[in-house]
């Protein structure tokens, strides 16, 4: 696993650097965000055969009617969540193939993360083991609802698109919390929610594209 993780030509450490060079042209500015991208290889987690495309600008299909965000997707989302500073207690619905989890996992002490498709989140499991990534729960469950048992979060983050920021997920935030997700259907637009304790402000950020979200198990 160690020569796969580390990788070669394609996949290798140059390449990740390239990937940086590109966010950051692309306007992130959070390097803290963009050294944990740098140290995590992105073509584990999607299938070999699409491994020499891991680090291109591209959402990649991972099975299931799934997507791995792009690069930039995850940054931006990152950098939107982390606003500067170090996250606590973090919720994210939509494991999907555990990348952006992992991104997570080093921004945040503790991370929750929920997936409804068992087998993504088998195979995400897997990815944490291989990296050992030791802060993350990852529970099998409708994320919909989010986590109210284990709330407050002081920061959320949904990787599918929901038509209107779901109010359950509002009362998980603790003061000071922010929530990052995709709004809409046809068109959708990067949501931030911001919660200073008393009032929820909404920001509505640049077009995006993700997977619809799905209630229930499978």
């Amino acid at each position: 696993m160690n020569n796969k993780i580390h990788g070669i030509g394609m996949t290798s450490q140059r390449t990740r650097t390239r990937m940086l060079d590109r966010l950051r042209g692309q306007g992130i500015k959070d390097e803290v965000v963009l050294e944990i991208m740098g140290s995590i290889p992105r073509h584990i987690f999607v299938e070999e055969a699409l491994a020499h495309r891991a680090y291109d600008d591209d959402a990649l299909p991972i099975g299931y009617g799934q997507t791995i965000s792009s690069p930039y997707t995850v940054a931006r989302m990152s950098e939107l969540l982390r606003a500067g500073g170090r996250l606590n207690k973090v919720l994210e619905i939509g494991t999907g193939c555990g990348y952006q989890t992992s991104v997570l996992s080093g921004l945040a002490k503790d991370v929750y993360t929920v997936e409804r498709i068992a087998p993504l989140l088998a195979k995400a499991r897997e990815h944490f083991r291989a990296l050992r990534i030791l802060n993350v729960r990852a529970r099998h469950a409708d994320g919909t609802m989010g986590l109210p048992e284990t709330g407050p979060f002081d920061a959320i983050i949904m990787t599918a698109a929901a038509t209107r920021v779901p109010p359950e997920l509002l009362d998980q935030l603790a003061p000071g919390g922010r929530l990052v997700m995709p709004v809409g259907t046809a068109e959708q637009r990067l949501c931030l929610v911001e919660y200073d304790g008393k009032d929820f402000r909404q920001t509505q950020l640049e077009a995006v594209r993700f997977v619809p979200l799905l209630p229930g198990l499978a």
